[in-house]
């Protein structure tokens, strides 16, 4: 059953370019990961929060993901991510244009 993994989180930046630069490696890490379909970047400046949507193949795989990356955000200092996880309504993804 694909299932759809939420983080959201303070952030001071860096943003958009910058943030692209900074976070290649990562992007090619969490592209690797397994069971990953594929990952949305999100950030908000006026907020000052940025996340990610991602979508795995099986909740197993999500789950693995969260093991692996709430270290991750806690070395760059990310302390408290909020973090939901979804299984998806496929019929209705479908009828509202998700590509899957």
């Amino acid at each position: 059953m694909r299932t759809l993994l939420q983080f959201d989180f303070a952030f001071d930046g860096p943003w958009g370019e910058d943030l692209e630069i900074a976070c290649r490696d990562l992007a090619d890490d969490i592209a690797a990961q397994p069971g990953l379909i594929w990952k949305l970047w999100g950030e908000n400046r006026s907020a000052g929060r940025s996340g990610g949507v991602y979508l795995f193949e099986t909740p197993e795989a999500a789950a693995a993901y969260v093991i692996k990356h709430r270290p991750r955000l806690a070395a760059f200092g990310v302390a408290d991510p909020a973090i939901s996880s979804f299984s998806l309504n496929l019929p209705l993804s479908r009828t509202t244009r998700a590509p899957l």
